[in-house]
């Protein structure tokens, strides 16, 4: 507090030194003769009269509202027209010669009528009016310090006050309030997080009956933390619980609190808490609290500025009384970099885990986007959930939505079933690249390198079925692909099945091996995936006949992008590098054996997928399956 009070105090001197800077500008520039006063004597009227008659007046200004005279002489005017001294008498109304006398004295004259518009107005504008231009001027400057301060940060500091008392701005909370009625979201508009909607709809009655839970004891939770992927609605669901309650709704990112001054953080947690307190009760929603809520520790990289903020929202959420009806919802994709302290009872008293959803979730996902879009029948949406494993609710929105934009650019005013199959392809793997244009024989290896994962995928017992081959390149950078799609959705994953989607993976380059006998980089991303896969088999899933169950690795960002980070010392690291190759390589062999026993309809297929360019699940299992003798023609190398 003494800072503070030294950093106003020289804040206002240097206001101040500025006020009078500006007013001595204003005065220079604009009224540069204000302060040339003219001393004025009095003098008698026979005085008057004898200078007349000695010719030393030069001129007299006559005023007929007080019947006095100003007059000046000669000797006292300069020759740049200033005046030193001027003489003031009371002049004789009845002396009617008068005006005859100063003319033949070579004196100007000058008459002054008064009027009654307001003198003393005219005569305070004059001599006032720097200071009224720099009354203004402060008055203009406080408005948009303040607003620049509040809303955007200071765009000029002097100190923490900004401008001696200009500084109203600095510890304003910034969150957006949302008041019950425009909230415009319910649990109606959420699908596919049922698991975290019957959570929060505790929270919901707590607020709407809270003497329910006080009858038998219970208090109200002091907050919720929402934890899942991006993308999965954790924002939907705040919302929705304000909608659900109509209460007020606050909202604010935790970016916002972070700031570069030390203490303006805190500033902001206080604010955020006291206009809740007012609008009790109510809702307080947090975004990304990641952001300011990190783990402390002893470091020398520490923020003082985040954790002076941390603190303060921890003080804060340990003070407010939730009898008022004030609860704190924060959602974050990084809940294992929070600290401690704001994860425990007391303050984020649940958690509420947002997870991807499942088959069913995400068929109730796509039909409640489907609903806004005018389609035509027959739509399966079923298909498309089974086609998008592993996809967020904002996925799918987006999938409807192109959709809808796919069937607008063909001219028609309803979306089919083939634009919401489009659209999946268009998320996963982007637009088609129409101006990709592949020689015959990167298109014969293409296909080939399609077929051969095809083919592999075909023949393994516990793999899902083929749905479509391609080899028109995307913006993604594919070139081709295989989709498979599972019929049911699988939560558990058994050894022998990894193993076959890694035979799967390595399935293109077998063939481009079997046939052309030379490799492409076409293979980088399956040997990407490959190399992942075969390695979190022996580091996290324990199904390695050289470590056992031992784990060998950790998570990091489970809900962002799933890195592993090793856990071993660096002998055993090495080990592991050669079981990984073990696996690739055994799967890999396991593939070129397939191909080899399949080499007929491998050229087969690689000849009808060049000419058709796209083919379906269905021709390609008919195909497959058709006997034919007759081999067509070996593609040249």
């Amino acid at each position: 507090m003494e800072m503070d009070d030294h950093k106003r105090r020289r804040n206002m001197i240097l206001y101040v030194i500025i006020a009078m800077a500006v007013y001595l500008v204003l005065s220079t520039l604009l009224f540069p003769n204000l302060g040339q006063r003219v001393q004025i004597n009095q003098v008698s009227y026979t005085q008057f009269l004898q200078d007349l008659d000695d010719e030393k007046v030069a001129s007299v200004d006559y005023n007929t509202g007080d019947a006095t005279a100003v007059y000046t002489l000669k000797k006292d005017v300069k020759d740049d027209g200033t005046v030193e001294a001027a003489y003031e008498t009371t002049v004789m109304p009845s002396d009617s010669d008068l005006t005859n006398r100063i003319v033949d004295a070579g004196a100007t004259l000058d008459v002054t009528i008064p009027s009654n518009d307001g003198n003393a107005w005219i005569y305070f504008l004059i001599y006032f009016s720097p200071i009224i231009i720099f009354l203004l001027f402060g008055w203009w400057l406080n408005r948009r310090m303040k607003k620049a301060m509040g809303d955007d940060g200071p765009s000029m500091n002097f100190g923490s006050g900004g401008f001696g008392g200009m500084g109203g701005g600095l510890g304003k909370s910034g969150a957006r309030i949302v008041a019950s009625k425009d909230v415009g979201v319910t649990f109606k508009d959420v699908a596919g997080q049922e698991e975290a909607k019957e959570s929060l709809k505790e929270v919901v009655d707590f607020l709407e009956n809270p003497k329910r839970y006080e009858d038998i004891g219970a208090r109200l939770p002091r907050g919720a933390l929402l934890v899942g992927p991006p993308g999965t609605g954790k924002t939907l669901l705040a919302k929705a619980v304000a909608g659900e309650a109509g209460v007020p709704f606050f909202s604010i990112s935790g970016s916002e609190f972070v700031e570069m001054f030390v203490g303006r953080g805190a500033a902001k947690v206080r604010d955020l808490f006291k206009q809740a307190n007012e609008k009790a009760p109510c809702i307080v929603f947090i975004d990304e609290i990641d952001a300011v809520g990190k783990r402390r520790d002893a470091g020398l990289s520490t923020n003082d500025e985040r954790e002076q903020t941390l603190n303060q929202l921890l003080t804060e959420m340990d003070g407010f009384d939730n009898h008022k009806g004030i609860v704190v919802l924060a959602a974050t994709n990084r809940p294992d970099s929070l600290d401690p302290a704001l994860l425990r009872p007391g303050r984020f008293d649940r958690r509420v885990p947002v997870e991807l959803p499942d088959l069913a979730g995400r068929k109730a996902i796509l039909e409640l986007h489907a609903k806004d879009v005018k389609t035509q029948p027959p739509i399966d949406l079923s298909a498309i959930a089974r086609a998008t494993p592993g996809a967020s609710g904002a996925d799918l929105s987006n999938i409807i939505n192109e959709g809808a934009l796919r069937a607008v650019r063909q001219g028609r005013t309803r979306a089919t079933q083939e634009d919401f199959e489009e659209s999946v392809e268009v998320v996963i793997a982007g637009q088609q690249r129409k101006s990709t244009v592949l020689s015959d024989h990167e298109k014969q290896v293409v296909s080939y390198h399609e077929i051969g994962h095809a083919i592999v995928a075909a023949n393994m017992k516990e793999g899902a079925p083929v749905t479509k081959i391609t080899i028109v390149p995307r913006t993604s950078g594919a070139l081709g692909y295989t989709m498979q799609v599972e019929e049911d959705e699988k939560f558990l994953t058994t050894k022998q099945e990894v193993l076959d989607k890694l035979a799967v993976y390595c399935g293109g380059r077998a063939a481009e091996e079997l046939i052309f006998g030379e490799m492409t980089t076409g293979a980088a991303n399956d040997i990407e995936q490959a190399t992942k896969l075969a390695r979190n088999m022996i580091t996290r899933f324990g199904m390695s006949e050289e470590f056992g169950m031992m784990a060998l690795g950790t998570v990091q960002n489970a809900y962002l992008n799933q890195d592993t980070s090793l856990t071993c010392a660096p002998g055993t690291a090495e080990r592991v590098d050669d079981a990984v190759l073990k696996v690739i390589e055994s799967a890999h062999a396991r593939a070129l054996q397939v191909l080899k026993e399949n080499k007929f309809k491998l050229h087969e297929l690689a000849r009808y997928l060049y000419k058709k360019e796209t083919i379906t699940g269905d021709e390609f299992m008919t195909l497959l399956k058709r006997e034919n003798p007759l081999m067509p023609p070996k593609p040249q190398a």
